[in-house]
């Protein structure tokens, strides 16, 4: 599936900032699940330095510099990915024989997935956790088809609710109320894998979803998605639980991935530090759609908004024309 992704992140600060040193993660992998035929990341005003490099975890990251005082900050990302399907889960060992594999013991080689087995500061290890998920995770199941349960049972079980948590509400927290949105979903379900003693880490990435029906897609109307990977004979295995999907190396040929990292605090699209500034609005606009729809989408914005400034020149020249003050009402 071929996808385009608009990114756009707009701050508008009560006061100038004079300094201000930003990290971005806004460009999707390349892996075998995706290829990404063209990037491109602006930045307003324009940064006195950037850089670009890959991090710990193999994320694309932009490191940018302002040295100018300014009052608003424009970061855009727009992206062209192919996705391709994925196949389904292959069959597993079972998930007390992955968890031994982990298992210290003398000239036993180094997995790199063992860095995801461990607390990390969004996701610690907890009882809760792994009493939440021992109810699917039965003695001698095949790993994946635990993890396919437990992704379904936290779907089912907890209530996905728009603005019930807040960006750093801890995942316990989370799990005890019983609700939360797909970045705790995805920690709570990461929570409970490696409290079992497994790797799981943190995906990043976009989904594309569709408008109600007999509604258009809209313009910059999506978000930012959240699903867990899960490691298990040699490879990763995608887990979204705030839709119930699965699948390998991804959910669906409709996701795209971004950045993997522990939890999300490794792969915050954008997080910096500022001198000045005050108080802040922030804007985050995502669009995702095919090229094609959304070259349409663009144009009918345009369209929109070129009869909407005639219609107000219009208006403005009447009022001129009678001697009227358009700026009062009454």
């Amino acid at each position: 599936m071929l996808l385009r992704i608009v990114h756009h992140t707009r701050y508008r600060y009560q006061t100038p900032v004079l300094l201000a040193q930003h990290l971005a993660h806004l460009r999707p992998l390349e892996w075998q699940g995706q290829q990404v035929l063209e990037h491109h990341l602006s930045v307003s005003p324009e940064p006195a330095q950037l850089q670009q490099g890959l991090d710990a975890f193999g994320n694309w990251r932009c490191f940018f510099a302002l040295q100018s005082a300014h009052q608003t900050l424009d970061v855009g990302a727009d992206s062209l990915v192919q996705t391709r399907a994925p196949a389904p889960l292959p069959d597993s060992p079972p998930w007390e024989a992955v968890c031994e594999g982990f298992r210290y013991h003398a000239g036993a080689r180094y997995l790199p997935a063992s860095e995801f087995l461990f607390a990390s500061p969004y996701v610690p290890r907890d009882e809760a956790f792994a009493a939440f998920a021992r109810p699917v995770f039965t003695p001698g199941r095949p790993l994946l088809e635990a993890c396919e349960a437990l992704c379904g049972k936290i779907h089912t079980d907890l209530q996905y609710e728009t603005a019930s948590t807040q960006v750093n509400t801890p995942a316990l927290e989370a799990l005890a109320q019983g609700k939360g949105v797909c970045q705790d979903f995805a920690h709570i379900m990461i929570g409970c894998l490696r409290s079992l003693g497994l790797a799981a880490r943190y995906v990043s990435g976009y989904l594309l979803t569709q408008p109600p029906p007999g509604q258009p897609r809209l313009i910059g109307a999506d978000a930012s998605h959240a699903w867990v990977s899960v490691w298990c004979d040699g490879a990763w295995h995608d887990f979204d639980p705030t839709n119930d999907r699965c699948g390998s190396p991804s959910p669906g040929e409709d996701y795209v991935t971004l950045t993997l990292g522990r939890d999300f605090g490794d792969v915050s699209p954008l997080r910096g530090v500022i001198q000045g500034g005050g108080a802040h609005q922030l804007q985050v606009d995502v669009t995702v759609a095919p090229p094609d729809e959304y070259r349409q989408l663009t144009q009918a914005r345009s369209a929109a908004d070129a009869a909407n400034s005639a219609a107000a020149r219009s208006a403005s020249a009447a009022a001129d024309d009678n001697g009227t003050d358009s700026s009062r009402a009454g």
